[in-house]
């Protein structure tokens, strides 16, 4: 588990050994299938995926880059050497790009497991099933790093997390935990979700509400709850941008009051939150048709 946050050489090593993936995701079914989904060993399995699964993308073999992708990405591969939690997924342009999706193998081996339908359902398990706060991070931080772009992968990764597995309740239900790193994770993961146009209806209807709710009042204490307001407002961002549907939506939950609060708080620490709920307000602002409402 250490040395899988140990940076990019190391990850690739140990993507490059010879049935330790696979022996990691065989184990992590095993206590599934035993019911076993809180001990340390399945927590240290699904860390070590969940580090193997970071800036993947970027880092694929060539093999692997040439049958999957139409094309590489010109993005930088700083690192900074992460550990298994923190700030693990690549910060990615707001948008989604139409690529078809690649094709999956029955009998994954390997590094092919890591974005497998297999090992998707096996993170939304654990999230469903186990009540140990590390590994429900580490499973969603895990699909995280793997919806984080703009290629087929992590296009195909959200199709199957929201419409072939419908993850989205799992997910949904990890928003109102007590860890404040875990909702973080969950958010952040349904940021990356939402940027894909086909799976915002769903998204929307799924979680728009718990947004709200989870929106402050007043500015929050601390750096993660600055973090998760400013994500909130830039998913809500995504799923209202085109939709006019969903700004109604927005409006109907009373976001709006909170929305405007956020963005007109300037204080230093808060000025991230404050730049997604102004660029959120802008945006809402575009549907023409809610202008009405929107003064009532």
């Amino acid at each position: 588990r250490n040395m899988s946050s140990a940076g990019p050489e190391g990850r690739k090593k140990m993507r490059e050994c010879d049935g330790l993936i696979d022996s990691l995701v065989y184990y992590i079914q095993g206590a599934i299938a035993d019911h076993k989904p809180n001990d340390k060993a399945t927590e240290n399995c699904v860390c070590i995926l969940h580090n193997l699964s970071y800036q993947l993308e970027l880092e694929l073999p060539d093999r692997y880059a040439q049958s999957i992708y139409m094309q590489r990405r010109n993005i930088s591969t700083n690192d900074k050497t992460p550990g298994c939690f923190g700030t693990r997924s690549r910060k990615v342009k707001e948008k989604q790009q139409d690529t078809p999706l690649p094709e999956e193998k029955s009998s994954p081996r390997g590094v092919e497991s890591l974005w497998h339908s297999t090992l998707i359902r096996i993170y939304l398990s654990l999230i469903a099933k186990s009540t140990r706060n590390y590994t429900q991070e580490a499973s969603l931080g895990a699909l995280q790093n793997l919806t984080a772009g703009t290629g087929p992968m992590p296009f195909a990764v959200a199709q199957t997390v929201v419409r072939k597995a419908n993850g989205l309740p799992n997910i949904r239900n990890m928003l109102h935990v007590s860890s404040p790193t875990v909702r973080k994770t969950a958010v952040s993961l349904l940021r990356n979700l939402s940027r894909n146009t086909s799976l915002q209806s769903d998204i929307a209807r799924e979680v728009l509400p718990d947004f709200v709710s989870m929106l402050p009042d007043s500015v929050p204490e601390s750096d993660i709850a600055y973090e998760t307001t400013a994500s909130i407002c830039y998913t809500l961002y995504n799923l209202t941008q085109s939709s006019s549907h969903n700004a109604r939506l927005l409006l109907n939950t009373d976001g709006i009051p909170k929305i405007i609060t956020i963005s007109m708080n300037d204080s230093n620490t808060f000025s991230k939150a404050s730049r997604a709920a102004s660029l959120l307000l802008y945006s809402l602002w575009s549907h023409t048709d809610l202008h009405s409402a929107y003064r009532k």
